[in-house]
């Protein structure tokens, strides 16, 4: 299957720089996959489409301000991207920008807090084993001194106090709890806990499983074969309780209704490994691209996916790529806004 499928344009003016003003208000496309039907609505009439024959998951990772600037003992300004533990040593898996000033050895301070030593590089893209240097609790620091991990298309060049906090409050669920993820899982930023009130309310049941987001979700498919595309690995959590929740709904002929394509991952990879949802820990680099068999997950809430990446391919996967990419053109035309800041949305 050939990369250029799965391109099209989008005008810049389209890609979110910023949330909504309210999580709940962003436009929200409905695919309704038996009717070959499109309907514009906002996220709020979501409890519209939900009832008590649907079991909702989300993914509750928490996003780690998992970007740092510091300067080496020349002065030179070096941005240090967190990307996950490599050990229990205090080293991590970073990206270095610009990486052509640092070599084995080198000293990155960021504050009084927190020192980074560079201590070799890994071939796979560009990435590095780095040490951190420290007193007390890390992720504490890192709330001080850290950065969200904004997208490379959200731009922040001249980026206010005030735009910063917002960053730290919307890049970030209302459900978020376990810290991990060095970006969001998008299509959960548009619940509010009023919303997940009245679902609850309408008999709708919540679980919960965790899967890290890595890098890789910014990243596009480069080979001009996608099955020669490798995912990049990211660790996840299903529980006791949100595997029973499942594997009850589905003996019940309920249907599981994922938030957002980590979710997907989650359970399909879950299901891969084991032939069934437990509670589990265990990694995915699982890629799903049409056509594919899910044994999970029946329905979808997600954002509007870049060109040529992974998450556009899963979400043809469930809806075909025909249907998708006529979203996608419908969207286009009513002038969505698109990505991590964007609308969304619900493949029914």
């Amino acid at each position: 299957m050939h990369i250029q499928e799965f391109d099209y344009e989008l005008p810049e003016e389209l890609i979110a720089q910023r949330p909504s003003e309210k999580r709940e208000n962003s436009k929200m496309m409905v695919l309704n996959r038996e009717k070959h039907q499109i309907e514009h609505k906002n996220f709020f009439n979501i409890v519209d489409y939900l009832d008590e024959n649907c079991v909702l998951i989300l993914n509750n990772t928490k996003v780690m301000p998992a970007r740092l600037y510091g300067y080496k003992d020349t002065g030179a300004k070096i941005e240090v991207f967190l990307l996950k533990k490599y050990d229990d040593q205090n080293r991590w898996e970073v990206l270095i920008r610009p990486s052509k000033r640092v070599r084995v050895g080198t000293i990155i301070k960021v504050s009084d807090e927190l020192s980074v030593e560079v201590m070799m590089p890994l071939p796979d893209d560009g990435k590095w084993v780095v040490k951190m240097i420290y007193e007390g609790d890390l992720l504490q620091i890192l709330h001080k001194v850290g950065n969200i991990p904004l997208p490379p298309y959200i731009e922040r060049k001249m980026a206010t106090e005030e735009l910063r906090q917002l960053d730290f409050e919307r890049y970030q669920t209302v459900y978020a709890k376990n810290e991990g993820s060095v970006a969001a899982p998008t299509a959960g930023l548009h619940f509010t806990e009023d919303i997940l009130n009245q679902l609850k309310s309408k008999g709708v049941e919540i679980g919960y499983v965790t899967l890290d987001v890595g890098i890789g979700t910014f990243r596009p498919v480069k080979c001009e074969n996608i099955l020669d595309h490798q995912m990049d690995s990211e660790a996840f959590e299903i529980s006791e309780e949100t595997a029973e929740l499942i594997n009850r709904a589905k003996a019940e002929g309920k249907k599981i209704v994922a938030v957002g394509t980590t979710t997907v991952r989650t359970l399909e990879s879950a299901y891969k490994i084991y032939g069934e949802i437990k509670a589990c820990k265990s990694a995915s680099n699982l890629f799903i691209y049409p056509p594919y068999k899910f044994n999970v997950v029946d329905k979808l809430i997600t954002n509007f996916h870049l060109p040529k990446s992974t998450l556009l391919m899963l979400v043809s996967a469930l809806a075909t790529k025909d249907f998708i990419f006529e979203g996608y053109a419908e969207a286009i035309k009513e002038k969505y806004r698109f990505y991590s800041y964007g609308d969304c949305m619900f493949i029914s």
